[in-house]
């Protein structure tokens, strides 16, 4: 067999599919059985009854709505799907590979869940059901504005017309307009005539600035479990002089060198460079330093 020949195996693990891909999937596949419902089964509205966001919903105990709604659309409009996938595709291929896939899907996860809660505080006693991805496509939005604010970008104005805007002034404006229709429309009980859900677009995106401000940089690792012990004065003394010396990397051979940078260049190609330890990064940093000499 060809697997017991050890040069025919692939010493790469195969590309697993990104999550990407499985969000848009799971999003087409939540329309579909909402219209499979609609007129095959005869049960207009079942599967927004079961999985979309309402009020009464969640007093009866439903909290998996928090976050279900967000793979359900308007089966009468296909335009709220279409924009939603569209907005999803091009600013997730672009954060997936920079966060890892771990932390894409609970950043998105987040936005989704921050928007339903927001959403459901402001309509709790004006009932309505809540359904859409837009909460999480926000959330997504505001940490690409964070890291590009100022790269341009072509929006294709009501799908006809091309217009150049730099992500940051396009966040703002997006706050701006929903924070307006939030508090002059949905707080009022009144429909709003841009046919947003204004409170779920702010507080996705209160997550996805949430998270680039507070969570971006962290480790996500588990605390240590070991004890704390108390050292003496000399022995701090040597640590942080140890710690203030400057880091180098034992990489003796060049053949050493490129095995290690090989393995890190691998992990930030599957799971993003946000994956990286402070140790992993400054030895890539090392690595390039030491090649640009020679």
């Amino acid at each position: 067999m060809s697997s017991d020949r050890t040069y025919l195996r692939d010493p790469y693990p195969r590309e697993q599919a990104s999550v990407l891909a499985w969000l848009v999937a799971a999003i087409i596949a939540g329309f579909v059985l909402q219209i499979a419902a609609s007129r095959v089964f005869a049960s207009p509205g079942l599967m927004e009854h079961l999985l979309g966001l309402t009020g009464s919903g969640l007093r009866h105990g439903w909290g998996w709505t928090l976050l279900t709604y967000g793979f359900l659309h308007d089966p009468g409009n296909l335009l709220h799907i279409l924009s939603n996938l569209l907005g999803l595709y091009f600013i997730g291929r672009v954060l997936e590979p920079m966060l890892g896939r771990g932390r894409f899907l609970g950043l998105y996860a987040a936005a989704v869940i921050a928007g339903g809660a927001v959403w459901a505080a402001v309509n709790w006693q004006l009932g309505g059901t809540l359904v859409g991805a837009s909460a999480g496509v926000f959330g997504l939005f505001v940490v690409f504005a964070c890291f590009h604010p100022h790269q341009p970008v072509t929006f294709l104005l009501f799908f006809v017309v091309p217009v150049t805007l730099k992500p940051k002034h396009v966040a703002i404006a997006a706050v701006l307009i929903d924070l307006t229709g939030c508090l002059f429309y949905e707080v009022l009980g009144a429909v709003s005539p841009f046919g947003f859900a204004h409170s779920a677009h702010l507080g996705g995106m209160a997550a996805g600035w949430l998270y680039f401000r507070y969570g971006h940089e962290l480790n996500w690792r588990l605390p240590s479990r070991r004890a704390g012990i108390e050292l003496p004065r000399w022995a701090k003394k040597a640590a942080q002089a140890a710690a203030a010396a400057p880091f180098q990397v034992n990489l003796g051979r060049k053949e050493e060198l490129r095995v290690e940078v090989d393995r890190i260049l691998d992990k930030i190609n599957s799971q993003g460079f946000g994956a990286l330890t402070a140790e992993e990064k400054r030895r890539l940093d090392e690595a390039k330093d030491l090649l640009s000499r020679h």
